[in-house]
């Protein structure tokens, strides 16, 4: 790690570190986004209410590349490898990335004006993180008309909602401490089943060995041939079920209503899903201590829990006839 990297990442939280920016010293931008699926749907924020405001903005990602028929309008092309980025960036004016080394480990090397959102993500600031964006947006960059929308739009031969009882169930996270257990997702997808409902779960490639072992009670687990092709069938599904990740965002930004399953309100507070009807379920509060409650939690947030607030979610958003 070089002394100029090295420095700005001690001293992290100090926005002073920052290149301060505002609408009329932008430039070209180009935004260096994230490989986690959340994190490029909430930094899409950034994207639309730039495009919006008339600034020349350039995506590069993977997951946004893979999505980039849902946004119509933005130029998106796939994240450069580490060695050509310069090359790459040397184009624009200013670049964002979320994180101070991801995607792009040494972005601040290839390029002098990046801006990074790190005291924009862990900084004191209220609401969840694609309200932080927003803010960003409306503060910082003093951008006109700022609002939550990022620009999704569903391709046309898609039915929203179509298949009314399908329940898209997520079971699977980033890391373990954000999974719910395997045998409660499998409990929870057979009382549905009970109710009329069709669960299916979603789970990656990388994440099935997780459950070779695992009795899924003949629940289907489908598999695609990339993000666009889950987004679809996620947009034609009725309900979704699942632990704190970025198909929890992407259901959300469809405008799927989302059961989210959170092991602690901090957390909730600031990685929430921020689109459409959604509603947190988080472990019983009266267990005494942080700690006891990180530890815990996966016991004190039980079924019954998770499928009355599914149903209550099913009485205030019902498919429309």
């Amino acid at each position: 790690m070089n002394a100029r990297l090295e420095a700005r990442m001690q001293d992290r939280q100090h926005p002073s570190t920052e290149p301060r920016l505002h609408k009329s010293n932008l430039g070209r931008v180009a935004f260096s986004m994230s490989n986690a699926i959340g994190d490029s749907l909430i930094s899409m924020i950034i994207v639309s209410n730039l495009l919006k405001n008339g600034i020349d903005i350039t995506v590069y990602g993977n997951p946004a590349y893979a999505l980039r028929h849902w946004f119509p309008g933005v130029v998106v092309h796939r994240l450069p490898a580490e060695e050509n980025s310069a090359h790459t960036f040397a184009a624009y004016d200013t670049v964002l990335q979320m994180q101070w080394n991801q995607p792009l480990v040494r972005l601040l090397d290839a390029h002098p004006r990046v801006r990074t959102l790190h005291d924009v993500e862990f900084g004191e600031h209220p609401g969840c993180m694609a309200e932080r964006f927003a803010d960003f947006c409306r503060g910082e960059l003093d951008l006109a008309d700022v609002n939550l929308a990022n620009g999704v739009v569903a391709p046309a031969d898609l039915l929203h909602r179509r298949h009314a009882n399908r329940v898209v169930i997520h079971p699977e996270a980033s890391t373990d401490d954000k999974r719910w257990p395997a045998a409660q997702f499998v409990k929870l997808a057979q009382r549905l089943r009970r109710k009329g409902y069709e669960p299916h779960f979603v789970i990656a490639p990388h994440e099935r060995a997780r459950w070779q072992d695992i009795d899924m009670s003949d629940v289907p687990a489908p598999v695609f041939a990339d993000l666009g092709t889950l987004a679809a069938w996620v947009y034609e599904s009725g309900y979704f079920i699942g632990n704190d990740s970025g198909i929890g965002h992407l259901a959300s930004n469809l405008d799927i209503p989302t059961v989210s399953l959170f092991r602690r309100r901090g957390v909730s507070t600031r990685w929430r899903p921020a689109w459409g009807a959604v509603e947190i379920i988080l472990p019983w509060q009266w267990v005494p201590t942080s700690r006891l409650k990180e530890r815990l939690w996966k016991e004190t947030l039980t079924c019954s829990r998770v499928l009355s607030a599914f149903v209550r979610m099913t009485r205030r958003h019902p498919v429309p006839a």
